[in-house]
């Protein structure tokens, strides 16, 4: 297994998956979603943190400091036909949502920027999302963006086993550990 090269041999590099959004504006709820579907389908190692930050901005900032890898999931508008599933990584990241603005993304700028000035950021940005069909008031997903869905929660998966996490997907007759009322055993 390649490890990351920022973080020492044998060390597992600290991760937070964190979908951002609005599951009240139809397509802008596909990070939710897709954090949720994660947790539903597959088991994570310790070293993976999911996390439902909604349309928080800058109260999110203790979450993602100290982090060797940040993925954040959200919708994308570039363009695209909706349901395409899109990545962003680097420097085009913080730019992605510095052009951005929707409420929820004008917060996640603002936390990008505060975690750069207090070199907080994590080593490693990437951002992985589905181009929206609607973004309007209304509860679920369009047909185009639930069809994508499942091609985005692989692509986050592949991306995590690629830095060697250990990702195992649930049958589906299992119960996930998020779940379970007796915790992990």
């Amino acid at each position: 297994m390649s490890m990351s090269p920022s973080s020492p041999a044998g060390e597992l590099p600290n991760v937070l998956v964190m979908g951002v959004g609005s599951i009240l504006m139809t397509d802008e709820g596909i990070g939710i979603r897709a954090v949720e579907e994660l947790q539903r389908r597959y088991l994570f190692p310790d070293n993976v943190e999911l996390l439902d930050g909604g349309t928080s901005g800058i109260e999110l900032l203790s979450y993602i400091s100290g982090r060797d890898y940040l993925i954040i999931v959200d919708a994308i508008k570039s363009g695209n036909q909706p349901g395409t599933v899109l990545k962003v990584e680097g420097e085009d990241v913080p730019a992605q949502f510095r052009t951005r603005i929707s409420p929820h993304q004008l917060g996640i700028s603002d936390l990008l920027a505060a975690a750069t000035l207090t070199d907080e950021l994590p080593k490693r940005l990437v951002l992985f999302g589905i181009e929206p069909k609607n973004i309007v008031l209304g509860i679920g997903l369009s047909r185009e963006v639930r069809s994508g869905l499942d091609h985005l929660l692989e692509v986050v998966v592949e991306d995590l086993r690629g830095i060697g996490c250990k990702v195992e997907k649930l049958e589906q007759h299992e119960i996930s550990q998020k779940q379970s009322i007796w915790g992990k055993v």
